[in-house]
């Protein structure tokens, strides 16, 4: 009698039971097994992170108000729906992973269509924030000047809005088949689309802070559509059969997964933006502002690679999971875990002995370098435990424990984390350039 699909392992090699190979030839094989989603998930969260750097970068060179107005409008605006939406197409990893280790390839493009429409929604209940931004910033203590023009800002992002409905899924499904290369190839050239049409329209021709919006939506939809092509142009045969009614059926529990999995995972995309909002009520908070801001780009750009890791470790979980391999699933946790620690290591290595000097790359002022230098432990450290974590959530999502999981976030980082961080902030972290030499205190603002 055969066994049926979903108790037959789907990436177990053929010809051998892996439980009785060595040990170094298990590790091999599941790291290339983790490689091959988190390789290009590397490269592709990367490109995408860096195209709002380079878009903020190009508001900078029209003036301080463009960039502060861009910036906040990009991390606290869109920042919200960014971190909602992603945390819900979060839940695709447990349903089309483990789908996909069971063999059941035509759900795959049923539960992605059923994550669109759900985004879809969630995505239109969020548009007060945009259409009220204005308002909403000014009552949270910024400028009028900035807040106005944030406001402005987030209804020219409408379009990056609701790329996010659909470029997440998109993505969250190529991963669980294993198709990472376009994921990357597509973000890949989009950042380069990205560079040069901003140089073009915002430096060459001088269309100002509406064209650097312009680009920014042009460059995340660029994506969103390489990556739908692909899917419907007959490169996923077996897992896009076309638009299906079953989409329709089983909303209602797939909302219920998605909203856990959307609450673990904004709950900490929220708990940054917190940090930032509450450092504007320190004493001398443009020193304090700064000099998080630049630890906060720093583990921005080196937490790309554990979030990598931490789709990896989800698809990894789930597909063992759907293939009745429980065992698999928890070998696949301990070498993702033990990989990302290496690169946590080298990463926590590097801030340490660069800890007076990183800074540079933002400012000049001796007072801003300062005060990074104190902070530069807390950054290592930050990034040393940030090895861990996502990864560990990506077993969550793997298994389907987002609701568990989004418990521990707020007790984490909001009934200990947030309270400790006004406790410390209050004492005073930045009472150390009273001592400086000659008694100066003076800065160079130049927010990032």
């Amino acid at each position: 009698m055969e066994k049926g699909e979903g108790e037959v392992p789907l990436l177990r090699d053929l010809g051998f039971e892996e439980e009785e190979l060595g040990l170094v030839r298990r590790v091999c094989i599941e790291s290339k097994k983790l490689w091959r989603i988190v390789g290009p998930a590397i490269l592709s969260r990367i490109a995408l992170y860096t195209m709002n750097v380079v878009t903020q970068a190009f508001a900078g060179h029209l003036g301080d108000l463009e960039l502060a107005s861009i910036s906040i409008a990009n991390t606290v605006v869109v920042g919200f729906s960014f971190g909602l939406l992603l945390g819900m197409a979060s839940a695709l990893e447990t349903l089309c992973g483990q789908a996909f280790g069971a063999k059941k390839y035509h759900m795959l493009g049923v539960y992605m269509q059923r994550s669109w429409m759900v985004l879809f929604c969630v995505a239109v209940l969020l548009l007060p924030i945009y259409f009220f931004a204005t308002p909403i910033l000014k009552l949270i203590g910024q400028p009028d000047d900035i807040a106005e023009q944030a406001g402005q800002v987030s209804i020219w992002l409408l379009p990056l809005h609701f790329a996010f409905v659909f470029q997440f899924p998109l993505q969250r499904f190529l991963q669980c088949q294993m198709k990472n290369s376009i994921i990357a190839y597509a973000a890949a050239a989009s950042l380069v689309i990205n560079v040069f049409l901003s140089w073009l329209f915002v430096q060459k021709f001088h269309m100002g802070l509406f064209a650097a919006a312009l680009v920014l939506n042009i460059s995340w939809w660029i994506v969103v559509l390489v990556m739908f092509v692909y899917t419907i142009g007959g490169w996923c045969p077996l897992t896009w059969t076309g638009f299906s009614m079953e989409a329709f059926y089983g909303l209602w529990e797939f909302v219920k997964l998605s909203a856990a999995a959307g609450v673990m995972l904004c709950l900490e995309n929220w708990y940054y933006r917190v940090l930032i909002l509450l450092t504007g009520n320190l004493k001398d908070a443009k020193v304090a502002v700064d000099a998080l801001s630049i630890c906060m780009n720093i583990n921005g750009w080196e937490i790309m690679i554990p979030l990598a890791f931490f789709a990896g470790t989800g698809v990894r979980v789930a597909n063992e999971l759907g293939a009745g391999n429980g065992r698999g699933a928890k070998f696949a946790t301990i070498v993702s875990v033990s990989t990302s620690i290496v690169i946590g290591l080298f990463f926590w290595v590097l801030i340490m002995v660069l800890h007076d000097k990183f800074a540079l790359i933002f400012t000049t002022s001796p007072i801003i370098i300062g005060a990074v230098n104190k902070l530069a432990v807390l950054l290592a450290f930050t990034i040393l435990l940030n090895s861990v974590q996502p990864i560990l959530s990506g077993v969550a999502v793997g298994s389907g424990w987002q609701a568990l999981v989004a418990y521990v976030n707020v007790g984490s980082y909001y009934l200990i984390g947030v309270p400790i961080g006004i406790f410390l902030g209050n004492l005073g972290w930045y009472d150390w350039w009273d001592r400086c030499p000659n008694g100066d205190t003076s800065f160079s603002y130049n927010p990032v």
